[in-house]
């Protein structure tokens, strides 16, 4: 039946949405699924912080990885009816949902891209011998000052069923940190076929995805120049 839906229109392949905001998810997953968390400082000052977090929110991370990002056209009213993820607290309590808000206007980056905003579905795509097109949603966004975010859920279709959160901060002595957290499984028995397979993707990316923002600056601004 999803095949037949737009993307916009199909729903997550999990149940626990939002569960990479709980510790305590993180500690104790749902059966099946494999939690996964890393922190690594990726800068220090001003100038890298502004970088992190705004090539972060356009999806910088990924592409930086080697994937390919298309967002696909959502439907206002269908963002605005969506369901809303559970949110926790700082000791794993859920936390009751406040009332809806007007969607805000679309933000942008000093380059023109888009920032990603909750309900945006895309497919990322990567090259290889075992070529990758798997369809994301963006699930929650964290905004606060010095800590900004993003995670995606996966939809039918994806190798893996679970979400994907990818955080920037930066701490009171200049630095700034990149966290991953993740809640993952193989999404369908192919995948659990092929999970040595894709275990060796995760490790990869990973790496990738721990080292998107670490660049220098300027070699990056370079590389995107050429690209």
């Amino acid at each position: 039946m999803s095949a037949t839906l737009e993307l916009w229109q199909r729903a997550v392949s999990y149940a626990a949405v939002g569960a990479t905001q709980a510790d305590d998810l993180l500690s104790y997953p749902p059966d099946g699924y494999r939690p996964f968390r890393q922190r690594t400082r990726i800068g220090h000052g001003d100038v890298r912080w502004e970088y992190a977090w705004t090539s972060l929110m356009s999806w910088g991370v990924q592409r930086n990885s080697g994937f390919t990002v298309s967002v696909t056209q959502t439907p206002p009213e269908a963002k605005e009816l969506g369901y809303t993820p559970i949110v926790f607290d700082e000791d794993g309590v859920p936390i009751a949902p406040a009332a809806a808000e007007p969607e805000p206007e679309a933000v942008f980056g000093p380059d023109g891209e888009p920032f990603l905003a909750p309900g945006d579905t895309a497919w990322l795509g990567f090259p290889g011998p075992l070529p990758i097109r798997a369809p994301i949603r963006v699930v929650y966004v964290i905004d606060e000052p010095r800590r900004k975010g993003f995670a995606y859920g996966t939809l039918p279709g994806h190798p893996e069923s679970g979400e994907d959160a990818f955080i920037v901060d930066q701490t009171d002595d200049g630095s700034v940190w990149l966290e991953i957290r993740s809640l993952s499984r193989p999404s369908s028995w192919f995948w659990w076929m092929m999970y040595p397979v894709l275990r060796v993707g995760q490790v990869a990316f990973t790496r990738r995805y721990l080292r998107s923002l670490s660049l220098p600056i300027a070699a990056r601004a370079v590389e995107q120049a050429g690209d």
